[in-house]
């Protein structure tokens, strides 16, 4: 197949390119990522299960009790009655997937040094309301990005890598709570840890929520790089800056000095 050709019989130059992909996710980050999606999944749904068994807390202000964890539809509309037994064997199964999964991106960071994406220094820390007014349109100017994450987006990770330290070791205190006694200790005993393993995963469950609406007004680009690893992204057409005006004389080559003719 031939090339065109313009009028002075040369091909055109070859268009600039408007889009490249850059690196957003290294394969470790997006494996564990996704492996850790439905583990929470199951352990959430296996946790309501056994939350059915003895369902005690409410949220309220000082002795004004606005709702209960969870209403009877509640649990009859997602079958978790009832199911107790196999709410524990599941919970207890995945549980040490989950704290595998989750002792293995923990090294991973450490030895990649991808922890310093995640963990936000104090200057990153004072653009944390800046960025959530942003988010909530109340300030027009994007908060800038140090890297991969904003400063809210680092925090917000950071924290949710400590609720899953949380929920492990109160999870294993609610499980042993005999051999592993220091950590019913730590947590100020036995229904206290309960209360923690309980509210660090309602945490969970809002930041899943967060986390998807933000994921979804970002757009399927970014979705996309946490499959692929790669974002695609526009790249702004350069201009050539024009040359400046020549204001000298042009000289005359070949020309003769005018004078008197002797000869």
């Amino acid at each position: 197949m031939t090339a065109a050709l313009d009028d002075d019989g040369a091909a055109p130059p070859t268009p600039a390119p408007t889009q490249k992909a850059i690196l957003r996710h290294r394969r470790g980050n997006r494996w564990m990522h996704w492996i850790n999606f439905p583990l929470l999944t199951i352990m959430i749904w296996s946790g309501l299960r056994i939350y059915w068994a003895e369902d005690e807390f409410a949220f309220g202000i000082l002795d004004w009790e606005l709702f209960k964890f969870f209403p009877t539809w509640f649990n009859e509309t997602l079958g978790l009655n009832r199911k107790l037994a196999r709410g524990l064997g599941f919970h207890l199964s995945f549980g040490w997937l989950f704290v595998i999964n989750g002792a293995a991106y923990l090294t991973y960071l450490t030895f990649t040094g991808g922890w310093r994406q995640l963990v936000p220094t104090r200057q990153q820390l004072a653009r944390v309301p800046g960025v959530i007014l942003h988010d909530l349109r109340l300030r027009k100017e994007a908060p800038p990005k140090d890297g991969h994450y904003n400063a809210a987006q680092q925090l917000s990770y950071t924290v949710v890598v400590l609720f899953g330290v949380i929920i492990v070791a109160t999870g294993f205190a609610l499980f042993k709570p005999t051999q592993l006694s220091f950590l019913v200790t730590i947590f100020g005993g036995y229904e206290s840890a309960r209360l923690i393993h309980f509210t660090t995963t309602m945490l969970f469950v809002a930041f899943f929520v967060i986390h998807m609406i933000q994921v979804a007004r970002a757009g399927r680009r970014n979705f996309t790089s946490m499959v692929t690893g790669y974002e695609v992204v526009d790249i702004e057409p350069t201009v050539e800056p024009e040359p400046a005006p020549d204001d000298t004389e042009p000289e005359l080559v070949g020309a003769t000095t005018g004078g008197p003719d002797h000869g």
